[in-house]
């Protein structure tokens, strides 16, 4: 959709704003509100609180008194800078946060699209934690059209981005149903097989179920020889036999990060015990991303790791392939196998003596095989998939973005502009803006 220009246009005399519509009045932000200071919520929250406590995020806690009332745009102080909310009605917001009284001249909706094109990054103060400050807001430089065109703008960026966050909406429903698929999809392979006509057993794990009645249902132990990785500390960052370690966010699911790898010192009685081998399976053992897995594949000549990963080395290459364990782990940390006492909260560390424990279903070498193919094609699909729904996030999301900026800062007119037949605006704003 293109979108006419105004017939004349004029020098800002603002570099990155360019050139503006003739008839807009050069001004700040300041012309537009007055920034006033949030506070601290702590002696107003109450969980039977009528108003809503507002921070960067939106609504988080009730209050029992308001702080303001009517329409404004909250705007970050600390921490989270570059999220403008607007909002209509009683609230009170946090100190972290500056809200706004609109100037009876102004339109709340076009400060708050207005806001959304602010450059924070150019004014955060250069701390640890990100500020503004309310001179460098108020002192922003705006172009500023008559009240009754900026309620046009507003209505017309209130239709668009619905339109746009519409389709973002649907985009990432799409992929929220193809992750479910996905695991869906891995659940039934690693566990009921390929062939629905197989007779099957129960397996005498609560979370497998039936299994086929072919399969082996045994420990982890009993076909993986599992050990931990070498224990960092400052002796061994320096030594005589310095080679490149994993650490556990080097470790993702199906990919292994082998960039700027740091070293330890791994002498050569300690050598065959970490060195990777193409084909070994390495799991994470702690913190919140117990049991992620991936395999190396022998990415570089020798490559160790660090005693918060696990290596599982199949105790016979005739029997098992960690293409298929891969897939099992997969399924086994998403059905939320590795929780602590069955309250889903993620167990703090995968012992090596837990995990041997582990008992789960394995089918033949060949079947292994034919399944670790399947999924790794099927997931190839959904992959793909996602990746272009993705990427058409990313796109609406530039339009978005770039079509505020142009309806604000006057690059696109639009006057002229009616939302379609069945769309009806609100009337408060159709009666001003016609």
């Amino acid at each position: 959709m293109s979108f006419p220009t105004y017939p004349a246009y004029k020098d800002s005399g603002v570099e990155w704003l360019g050139e503006v519509p003739e008839h807009w009045v050069m001004g700040s932000l300041k012309n537009m509100a007055q920034i006033r200071n949030g506070r601290d919520y702590k002696e107003v929250e109450s969980s039977d609180g009528e108003y809503p406590v507002i921070g960067s995020g939106g609504q988080f806690s009730n209050a029992t008194q308001y702080l303001y009332e009517g329409e404004s745009v909250l705007l970050g102080r600390k921490g989270t800078i570059d999220k403008p909310l607007y909002i209509n009605g009683r609230f009170w917001t946090v100190d972290t946060m500056f809200y706004t009284e609109i100037s009876k001249g102004a339109c709340a909706k076009f400060f708050y699209y207005n806001s959304l094109t602010i450059p924070f990054g150019y004014y955060s103060t250069s701390t640890a934690l990100p500020s503004m400050t309310q001179a460098d807001l108020l002192n922003h430089p705006a172009a500023i059209p008559t009240k009754l065109e900026q309620t046009q703008i507003s209505r017309f960026l209130d239709h668009e981005t619905a339109r746009i966050d519409a389709l973002i909406e649907e985009q990432q429903r799409l992929i929220e149903l193809l992750k479910e698929k996905r695991q869906a999809v891995i659940s039934h392979a690693v566990t009921k097989g390929l062939d629905p006509t197989v007779p099957m057993k129960d397996s005498g794990v609560e979370w497998l179920g039936e299994v086929p009645a072919h399969w082996d249902v045994v420990p982890t132990n009993y076909r993986y020889e599992i050990q931990l990785g070498r224990m960092l500390n400052e002796q061994r960052a320096q030594g005589e036999h310095l080679k490149p370690y994993l650490r556990v966010f080097d470790v993702q699911w199906h990919s292994i990060n082998t960039a700027d790898l740091p070293v330890m010192d791994f002498p050569p009685d300690v050598q065959s015990m970490y060195r990777l081998r193409h084909g070994d399976l390495l799991v994470n053992e702690g913190g919140s991303y117990v049991g992620r897995s991936a395999i190396w594949r022998g990415e570089l000549d020798e490559c160790y790791y660090q005693k918060a990963l696990h290596r599982l080395r199949p105790h016979s290459l005739k029997k098992d392939t960690s293409e298929f364990f891969l897939y099992v782990m997969e399924m086994a940390t998403q059905q939320g196998v590795f929780v602590a006492g069955g309250n889903q909260t993620t167990i703090d560390h995968l012992t090596a003596e837990q995990l041997r424990k582990y008992r789960f279903a394995f089918p033949p070498l060949e079947e292994q095989q034919q399944i670790a193919e399947f999924l790794s094609v099927d997931s190839s699909k959904n992959l793909s998939t996602t990746a272009e729904a993705e990427k058409l996030i990313g796109f609406l999301q530039e339009r978005r973005s770039a079509l505020i900026s142009a309806a604000v800062t006057g690059k696109i007119d639009v006057r002229g502009w009616q939302p379609p037949a069945s769309i009806k605006a609100p009337k408060s704003e159709v009666a001003e803006a016609v």
